[in-house]
């Protein structure tokens, strides 16, 4: 993968570092393999973000930093993977997982209508947390199985691509 591009869009590690929201994190921030970019680091982070871009849990980012804290990934991008469910895309990657796991688990799914108020979702969430959750950690893991090997290889590809632009400039330099 061209780094260059994907250097343009993440802030430095200096920068992270600098935050003052994350001084409680200490020296894990020290990490280089946060901040490298490489296949692995790179595919763990898509996977990472990717996944917990999935989960229709409150604090996405925090959880997407924490286990790319655990997993020694690319954090900046691991992190802003995970706006692929932004408030646009949410509603639709979210009845969709709740269909799959209503589907799966063999539950008829409950026709309701979304409201934004306390009163919704301390009555409804209780009737489709299971179906949910249940989809959700499914089409995480698999759009995360996904995305880790696509960045395999597309990484691989660009490499070998590179490699081989290399071989023809120095036969056609001879």
């Amino acid at each position: 993968m061209p780094k260059s591009f994907i250097r343009r869009w993440l802030p430095t590690p200096e920068q992270v570092r600098a935050n003052s929201g994350l001084k409680f994190l200490g020296t894990l921030l020290h990490d280089p393999n946060l901040f490298h970019l490489n296949r692995h680091s790179v595919s763990v982070a898509f996977a990472v973000g990717v996944f917990t871009s999935f989960l229709p849990l409150p604090g996405q980012m925090v959880i997407a930093a924490l286990l790319a804290l655990w997993f020694r990934c690319n954090l900046p991008l691991s992190v802003i993977l995970v706006w692929i469910s932004n408030p646009v895309t949410m509603p639709a990657i979210f009845y969709s997982t709740y269909k799959l796991g209503a589907w799966i688990l063999g539950t008829p799914p409950l026709d309701f209508k979304i409201e934004l108020s306390w009163e919704w979702l301390t009555e409804e969430i209780g009737k489709i947390w299971l179906p949910l959750f249940f989809g959700s950690l499914l089409a995480g893991v698999f759009f995360a199985t996904v995305s880790y090997f696509a960045m395999q290889a597309l990484w691989r590809w660009h490499v070998v691509k590179r490699w081989k632009m290399r071989i023809n400039r120095r036969s056609t330099a001879n």
